[in-house]
């Protein structure tokens, strides 16, 4: 199973998107068209990769608009970039979200005691490729750490793509801890102060900022799977998600391959990429708590 991606409208600007194609070339929804796994029986899932590696232009599957192609998210009236906080440099692994998951905001987690973020379920990959903007990768699912973002539950699954030459070195957890050491404690740390720069406190964690196995992990993106199910067949109120897809064919949202090519025929012309803003650059130091 291959896909592909388009590119629409000017990177750096506000109306830049990436649209998905399958490999019949059929315009799909990387939110509900790609199959969240690559290998059910051996727990292999698939993974879209919205953040290269080391980069910082805050790029997200857009769950409200038509097709849900990639966009840059905005904040009050800006393009986002995720702040550099010493000694990290942009996104400290590829990031991104599995496929057909989604957390749902009128389910609060038992665990947690919060609500879902209203998002597909968050992945950082581990790997050593920097991936591209848009690359569909294969993963092992390692374990989870539960971010509780303004009040919501917002999972972030660690996996490794299954393609890196160590992949079979690592199963679960620990193994992470064990062969990459630093690199858990480097995520807690990225992910309780990414938002100070722009003024806020301090992130929270449930358990208090413990990463649980893979086990538990599995167990959460399948229960997102199954929010998922009832979103795409509309037995849960979508709100403003955009739930149209070209695959799920007994979907009440599928739409044909007609429909689709006319919503990227909507969007912005391809164009000359915009400069990404020195700001972006600019480191920020904290004392650690």
């Amino acid at each position: 199973m291959s896909f592909s991606v388009e590119e629409r409208g000017r990177e750096n600007t506000a109306d830049y998107r990436l649209y998905f194609k399958n490999e019949e070339e059929k315009y799909i929804s990387p939110f509900h068209d790609i199959p969240i796994y690559a290998d059910e029986a051996e727990n292999i899932f698939h993974a879209v990769v919205e953040v290269p590696r080391w980069t910082n232009a805050k790029m997200e599957i857009a769950t409200k608009d038509p097709l849900n192609p990639l966009k840059q998210d905005v904040k009050k009236g800006n393009l986002r970039y995720v702040s550099n906080v010493f000694p990290h440099k942009g996104y400290i692994w590829n990031y991104g979200a599995i496929p057909q998951t989604w957390e749902d905001p009128g389910h609060r987690d038992g665990d947690t005691g919060c609500c879902g973020d209203n998002d597909p379920i968050d992945i950082c990959d581990i790997g050593n490729k920097v991936c591209s903007r848009g690359e569909i990768i294969r993963v092992k699912v390692l374990g989870t750490l539960a971010l509780i973002d303004e009040g919501e539950t917002d999972w972030k699954v660690m996996v490794i793509n299954v393609e890196d030459p160590e992949a079979e070195d690592y199963n679960d957890i620990e193994d992470v801890r064990r062969l990459k050491p630093g690199y858990l404690e480097a995520t807690l740390d990225w992910f309780r102060m990414y938002k100070v720069p722009d003024g806020k406190p301090e992130n929270q964690f449930a358990f208090e900022g413990e990463f649980k196995n893979r086990d538990f992990a599995i167990k959460t993106v399948k229960d997102t799977h199954s929010f998922w199910k009832a979103l795409i067949s509309k037995k849960t109120d979508a709100g403003e998600l955009n739930c149209m897809n070209t695959c799920v064919s007994d979907s009440p949202y599928c739409r044909s391959a007609a429909e689709a090519e006319a919503v990227v025929d909507s969007a912005h012309p391809y164009g000359d990429a915009e400069p990404i803003p020195s700001s972006a650059d600019k480191w920020f130091y904290y004392k650690q708590t």
